[in-house]
């Protein structure tokens, strides 16, 4: 994975034009960001290249704008935030054209220049060569730091560096490699990867893929009802994914061929609907009134010990509704045992990196991965469309 990818520290940046792509997709409400987590990630990459003279190019999306200007999805909040917090930051009120190409031309070295949203062009998801060359105008060096948006080929992902001759991965990108390249290829035993959500379609490629690397795959979340369904559990109203039953089958088949366990819950917390008074199921059956929201305290007991002997822990995806407070102490138990661990723990997706942050313990996770999409295709296909074209 890591083999051809430079790092921005190999690279002379001085009085260069240096597009960082950055991944400031972050909630903003009222012109006020309300995480600004993915911007302070960026922070080591964005200083360094300020420092050591770069006149550097700050690129990213957010939202979806739907190849449109949407003044909700302006990224001016970011280069304010930047500013405030930082140091000064230029905002430039498009990503392409003669005004953008004074400001970059402007720049002096060690200055920075927020591009706005790409995409709000919609040339920037189709990954128009004429778009990615116009974004090429600005970059002597091509840095990519947005992990959370390197599954996507993109035009400012995959289509700009592929026409760049210098280009490396910035500093928050070379800490996501290097911690899935150690669960991909170099894992400690035993290796056991705890998989939440809602859909076991969002995961069979990720599931088939860590059956070849882990030795224990323990299974919550919604999509544990599909599992525990096909086996001939009674699930209720919980969400069944029916057409997916004989992939469960065949899973479950090369998990016992391989000899490698998958561990399912054994009672519930369950309600009569989804934000419902909450009920528990001692057992794995679920009643034909009631629907999975949480998995139980036995279950967590049970997957404590499942997880107490672990080397290295991957997790993707929470153990219920942890949204709600009756249906997230399944998820927050997990996170909070994770953290006690004596293992790497590694923490990817949105929803579990919220949950560990919701539980407290974040501070205790070795890696909380910034990208949820991205972290599952490199765990299910072991590259990115943004690694790729950093080789190339």
């Amino acid at each position: 994975m890591l083999e051809g990818v430079k790092f921005i520290d190999e690279m002379n940046l001085q009085s260069k034009k240096v597009f960082i792509r950055v991944d400031f997709n972050v909630p903003v409400k009222n012109g006020v960001i309300q995480d600004a987590t993915r911007i302070d990630e960026a922070m080591e990459t964005i200083s360094y290249a300020k420092n050591e003279g770069a006149r550097v190019i700050l690129a990213s999306h957010m939202g979806r704008p739907k190849g449109r200007f949407n003044p909700e999805l302006s990224l001016k909040p970011v280069a304010e935030y930047i500013t405030g917090r930082y140091f000064h930051t230029y905002f430039a009120e498009d990503c392409t054209g003669g005004d953008v190409k004074k400001q970059v031309n402007d720049l002096k070295d060690g200055e920075v220049l927020l591009l706005e949203n790409l995409r709000f062009h919609p040339e920037e998801k189709a990954n128009e060569p004429d778009f990615a060359a116009k974004l090429c105008e600005f970059c002597d060096v091509y840095i990519n730091d947005a992990f959370g948006s390197s599954h996507r080929a993109h035009a400012s992902v995959d289509g700009l560096p592929r026409k760049c001759n210098e280009k490396a991965a910035g500093f928050l990108m070379k800490r996501e490699l290097e911690y899935f390249d150690m669960l991909l290829n170099k894992s400690e035993r035993p290796f056991y990867a705890i998989l939440g959500g809602a859909k076991v379609s969002e995961k069979i490629g990720v599931i088939e893929s860590l059956m070849d690397k882990v030795d224990k795959i323990l299974i919550g979340g919604a999509m544990a009802y599909t599992f525990l369904n096909a086996l001939g559990a009674k699930t209720g109203k919980s969400l069944v994914e029916n057409e997916l039953f004989d992939t469960v089958k065949k899973i479950i088949k090369k998990a016992d061929d391989k000899n490698m366990k998958i561990v399912l819950p054994v009672d519930h917390i369950c309600s009569t609907e989804f934000n419902g008074k909450p009920e528990y199921v001692a057992e794995k059956d679920i009643p034909d009134d009631l629907m999975g929201l949480d998995i139980g305290n036995k279950t967590v007991e049970l997957y404590k010990k499942e997880l107490s002997d672990a080397k290295i822990v991957m997790w993707n995806g929470p153990m219920g509704v942890f949204e709600s407070n009756d249906f997230c102490k399944g998820t927050f138990d997990i996170a909070e045992y994770l953290a006690t661990l004596d293992a790497v723990s590694v923490v990817g997706g949105g929803d579990s990196v919220c949950a560990v942050k919701k539980a407290g313990v974040s501070d205790s996770i070795d890696h909380i991965s910034t990208g949820g999409g991205a972290s599952l295709e490199l765990l299910e296909k072991g590259t990115l469309a943004g690694i790729e074209a950093l080789k190339t």
